[in-house]
C-alpha cells in the first residue's frame, strides 16, 4: 500500500474492499442523512487561530479518559458488525488501539466476541451495552464483561428503536451476507475480504450466538434482534445496571443538556454527546454543535466527551477547545481497517495524532490541556 496521508484516502480503499452491504451500513445515515453530513462539515465551520514565535518544544497530547491513560484524548467507539469490515475485526482495532495507547470499545453487536478480544489482548478493553427485553441476556453480558476485566461499561442510551437506515433496507444487511445472486456478484468483485473470511469462524454476532436459548443460526438470530431492543428503557434502569456492573459507566447518546443533568444524577462517569453517527433521529444537531451547551450545564461535575464527525486530528482538538474532555472515533477506524486491517488502524491513530500534535502547536499550545476556546477564531463555533 502507498503512503496513506489522511483518513478520506482509506475511505476510497475500504469503499473498494469492502462488500457494498457492510461498507454502506459504515458509511452512511438515517433518513436523508442531513445529520450524518452536518457531523463533518460542522467542524470545517470552525476556524483555528494561528499564533507565531511561540515555543513549540516538547509538545504532548497524552491525558486521561476516566482515569484511563491515553496518548492522545480519543478512544476507538463501538460499532456494530466491525468483524465484517474485516476478518476478526474487532480483534484486529482492539490490537492496535492497545499498542497505540488509546482506549478500545467493543460492541454488543460485535462479530468477535467479548472472550475472543479479552483472548488477543492484555490491556483492558471497554465494552459497549444495548439493552434488551431479555434482562437475564443482559445480566450474562455484564458479568461476561465483569470475567473479560473489561475496564468500563458504555451504555448506549439511544437506540430503544432502531431508525430508518434506507441503504441497510435496501441491501437486505445481514451476517453472514445471505447467499442472494446481487450478493454473490458483489462478493465476487471482493476477493480480499473473501480469502479472510474464508480463514476465520467468527461471521455472525458473537456476544449473542450460543448465548441466548434458541439463537443458535442466522435465522434465529434475525428473529430475536428485530424484537429484542427496549423501547422501555429509563433511567430506572440505568440505575440497575450501574449496581449490577459496578465499575465505571459512560452514557452514551447524551445529546440535550436536561438529559444531561439527568445522566450526572445517575452516578455516571462520563457521558458522550452522540446522535449516533447520524444513524438514528434525522434532523438532529451534529454532536459538535450540541456538546457546547452540555459542557457548559455539566462539564464541571462530570467528563464529557463527544463523537460524531471526527475524521482528523484537527476535529479533536476542535472539540477539546470546546470543552470535550475526549473524543472517539468510529467511521475512521472502520475506514482504515477495511482498507487494511490491524495496520489500517494503525495508521488512522497515527494520522490524527500528528494532526492533533500540528495543529496544536500552530495554534500556539504545547500541551493538550493548555486547549480551550481561546485557540478558536470568535463568531465560527457553536455557543
Amino acid at each position: 500500500m502507498t503512503v496513506i496521508t489522511h483518513i478520506e484516502e482509506f475511505r476510497h480503499i475500504a469503499k473498494r474492499r469492502v462488500p457494498r452491504m457492510f461498507y454502506d451500513y459504515a458509511d452512511s445515515g438515517s433518513w436523508t442523512e442531513s445529520t450524518y453530513r452536518a457531523n463533518e462539515s460542522d467542524f470545517q465551520k470552525i476556524k483555528l487561530r494561528q499564533r507565531v514565535a511561540v515555543n513549540m518544544e516538547n509538545r504532548s497530547t497524552a491525558t486521561t479518559m476516566v482515569g484511563v491513560p491515553t496518548a492522545m484524548p480519543v478512544a476507538i467507539a463501538p460499532t456494530g458488525l466491525t468483524g465484517m469490515q474485516h476478518a476478526d475485526g474487532e480483534i484486529l482495532a482492539a490490537r492496535a488501539a492497545e499498542k497505540f495507547g488509546v482506549p478500545f470499545t467493543l460492541s454488543t453487536m460485535s462479530i468477535c466476541s467479548i472472550e475472543d478480544v479479552a483472548a488477543h489482548t492484555k490491556a483492558p478493553f471497554w465494552f459497549q451495552l444495548y439493552v434488551m427485553r431479555d434482562r437475564d441476556f443482559i445480566e450474562g453480558l455484564i458479568d461476561r464483561a465483569k470475567a473479560a476485566k473489561c475496564g468500563a461499561l458504555m451504555l448506549t442510551l439511544d437506540l430503544q428503536i432502531l431508525g430508518q437506515r434506507h441503504k441497510d433496507i435496501k441491501n437486505g444487511l445481514s451476517a453472514p451476507p445471505k447467499p442472494t445472486l446481487a450478493n454473490l456478484i458483489n462478493l465476487a468483485t471482493k476477493p480480499r475480504w473473501c480469502l479472510g473470511m474464508l480463514g476465520t469462524k467468527r461471521r455472525q454476532f458473537g456476544n449473542i450466538v450460543g448465548h441466548v436459548k434458541g439463537v443458535e443460526n442466522m435465522s434465529s438470530l434475525s428473529a430475536w434482534t428485530a424484537q429484542q431492543f427496549d423501547p422501555k428503557l429509563n433511567w430506572g434502569d440505568v440505575e440497575w445496571i450501574k449496581k449490577r456492573w459496578g465499575g465505571k459507566l459512560i452514557l452514551k447518546g447524551i445529546m440535550d443538556a436536561e438529559d444531561a443533568k439527568l445522566a450526572v444524577d445517575s452516578g455516571a462517569d462520563a457521558l458522550i454527546v452522540s446522535n449516533h453517527g447520524g444513524r438514528q433521529l434525522d434532523g438532529a444537531p451534529s454532536s459538535i454543535e450540541a456538546l457546547p451547551a452540555i459542557v457548559d450545564t455539566v462539564g464541571s461535575r462530570m467528563e464529557v466527551w463527544m463523537d460524531g464527525g471526527i475524521r482528523s486530528g484537527q476535529d479533536v482538538l476542535k472539540a477539546v477547545a470546546l470543552g470535550a474532555r475526549g473524543t472517539l472515533i468510529g467511521r475512521a477506524f472502520l475506514y482504515g481497517l477495511g482498507a487494511d486491517g490491524e495496520a489500517g488502524v494503525s495508521r488512522v491513530l497515527e494520522i490524527i495524532r500528528n494532526e492533533l500534535d500540528l495543529t496544536m502547536a500552530f495554534c500556539g499550545r504545547t500541551d493538550i490541556h493548555q486547549v480551550d476556546k481561546s485557540i478558536l477564531l470568535p463568531g465560527t463555533y457553536p455557543a
